[in-house]
């Protein structure tokens, strides 16, 4: 495979993409900086396929990734492969607008061949391939320049080893025939509704108690707030203020602006500078939620109530059971809040009740729900057996 140097000029990028462009599929990883600043700084891009590999320089002065950007968001004729790629493609749209498509995640893959939940990256270069990363520059600040030869050595590494591994695990899920498994998962991945940030939405995010809509509202106009303010400043949401701090806001709204001094994880100064001042009149003009934005009521724990959980219980068994038996991650085939409306009678709008999931899973859940199943154990393992197949067995006096 060619590596070639640091890419620092358009010319090259764009003769780069050229010939990826030709590709069946890219392997792409990013490097980027976000403990300071609102938005990911974008560090470094690498990209590869079979042939050639390079690391891109987002940095360089008078470089433009429009070459790039275009090749990842624009044509659907070059599969885009990534490792963990949420981060990345969040990045991606944050430049663009626009998600990377056709996709492909290798860790949500491992989870249809293996029990794995989330394979990292040096594992799967481990597992596939039977070589040690070196994770010397793996915490290393990618925004200082010069990069020197071992970080991007390391970094290029990242989607080297990927264009090996991938053709691997496609062959893999196309002998299991569970390749249909993950095209929803991978849409999901896609999805530009998933990376837009909307600020009046924030609130969803924060864990508040009650109900109370003019709580609830109060909570949704000063996340809205804090969204705003740290996107100006460029800096992390916590730096303005904690989740807690909101909810504690939203559950008890300060009266006048000299209490917030009082607020736990606001400094003295919030009582007379301007960005206390801010927040004040912002819970000022808040309203309550109406009917429409209530979040709904969680149908958990009713109408079984504690047998509910004991049946949750169950199914959760269930479910390691058969993610064991078929080699395949629990988290893909079932998540526990879907189990847990399952025992509490819920039938529809769950994804295990659908599709690959109910043939594989469902349909067993629904049958130990129902009494059609019961655990068994055979030869020194727990299995599941059938009610109405086993032998009834005679009660003696």
């Amino acid at each position: 495979m060619i590596i070639h140097p640091l890419i620092t000029k358009t010319e090259e990028l764009s003769a780069l993409c050229e010939r990826l462009a030709k590709s069946d599929f890219v392997t792409v990883d990013t490097e980027f900086m976000r403990e300071n600043t609102y938005w990911p700084e974008l560090c470094l891009v690498q990209i590869a396929n079979t042939e050639e590999a390079a690391a891109v320089d987002p940095k360089a002065d008078g470089l433009d990734l429009s070459p790039l950007l275009d090749l990842l968001t624009d044509n659907e004729d070059v599969l885009k492969v990534f490792h963990a790629g949420g981060q990345d493609v969040e990045i991606i749209y944050n430049f663009t607008g626009r998600t990377p498509h056709p996709i492909f995640d290798t860790q949500i893959a491992m989870m249809a061949i293996s029990q794995s939940e989330q394979i990292g990256y040096s594992n799967l270069v481990e597992s596939w391939q039977g070589l040690t990363i070196d994770k010397g520059a793996r915490f290393t600040d990618w925004s200082r320049r010069p990069l020197t030869e071992r970080q991007i050595e390391y970094a290029i590494g990242d989607v080297t080893h990927l264009a090996k591994i991938f053709p691997k695990i496609l062959k893999r899920l196309m002998k299991t025939g569970r390749g249909q498994w993950l095209d929803q998962e991978m849409e999901k991945l896609a999805d530009p509704a998933n990376y837009r940030n909307d600020p009046t939405e924030a609130w969803k995010r924060i864990k508040a108690a009650g109900r109370n809509a003019a709580m609830l509202g109060r909570l949704k106009a000063i996340a809205e707030w804090r969204e705003i303010e740290a996107q100006g400043k460029n800096i992390p949401r916590g730096r303005i203020a904690r989740d807690e701090t909101l909810a504690d806001l939203a559950s008890h709204p300060p009266k006048q602006q000299s209490d917030l001094a009082k607020v736990r994880g606001l400094s003295q100064g919030w009582k007379d500078n301007d960005i206390g001042k801010r927040l004040m009149n912002t819970i000022a003009k808040s309203s309550p939620l109406t009917d429409d934005e209530m979040p709904p009521r969680a149908p958990r724990g009713a109408p079984l109530g504690k047998e509910g959980s004991l049946v949750a219980d169950l199914l959760k068994l269930l479910l390691k059971i058969r993610a064991r038996e078929i080699d395949v991650a629990a988290r893909l085939l079932a998540r526990s809040e879907d189990l847990e409306l399952l025992a509490a009678g819920v039938r529809k709008n769950l994804p295990i009740l659908e599709g690959w999931r109910y043939e594989v899973f469902g349909h067993d859940a629904l049958d130990l729900v129902e009494g059609k199943l019961a655990f068994a154990v055979v030869d020194g393992k727990l299995k599941m057996t059938r009610v109405e197949d086993a032998e009834e067995v005679p009660v003696t006096e």
